[in-house]
């Protein structure tokens, strides 16, 4: 490869790197807008925070418990912070996985085929999800990974980008969650 395809190469690069930059920090939100007098109130408290379409790695269909409190993340197994942050949620899921009032969801659009290797690879016992469709309003985003945690409709918590999950502020918030059910 001579020397202008590679500086045409390495423009167009750079171009596409720009733009999801862009997109990925400066681009218009379309969430709910958080008031200030109490941020919370402007975030969903409605079942439209709820996946349908969900299924497991084996295709059957999942009903996310609306009663429990939901750990939801959304990431994809070529997403290098989705990889950072795995090894904190299965941490925080070993802590609660026998916890009857909170179910994780640990969500891709990709199909088995492309998480199931990456699962024995990495050795996640996590419970891994499909979804396909369109998210609702509320848990869409053009960023991954995205995390909620969510109860009764109402989205307690949310990230977007690699977090520590298994954090001591994490631990407490879901503990205080927990109390009140």
């Amino acid at each position: 490869m001579g020397s202008t395809p590679k500086k045409i190469l390495i423009f167009g690069l750079s171009i596409l790197a720009f733009i999801a930059v862009y997109f990925a920090l400066f681009a218009p939100k379309t969430d709910s807008p958080q008031t200030a007098e109490n941020p919370e109130s402007a975030l969903p408290t409605n079942s439209s925070v709820y996946l349908s379409a969900l299924t497991d790695l084996e295709g059957k269909a999942v009903t996310m418990d609306e009663n429990k409190l939901i750990f939801l993340n959304v990431w994809a197994t070529w997403c290098g912070p989705c990889n950072m942050e795995m090894p904190g949620i299965q941490k925080l899921y070993n802590q609660y996985k026998d916890h009857k009032k909170i179910d994780f969801y640990i969500v891709s659009d990709e199909d088995a085929e492309t998480v199931n290797p990456f699962i024995a690879r990495k050795g996640y016992q996590l419970p891994f999800y499909q979804f396909t469709g369109a998210y609702p309003p509320a848990l869409d985003g053009n960023a991954i990974p995205r995390t909620y945690i969510i109860y009764k409709g109402k989205i307690i918590a949310e990230e977007t980008g690699a977090s520590q999950w298994d954090r001591p502020e994490v631990i407490e918030l879901i503990e205080k969650q927990l109390a009140e059910i």
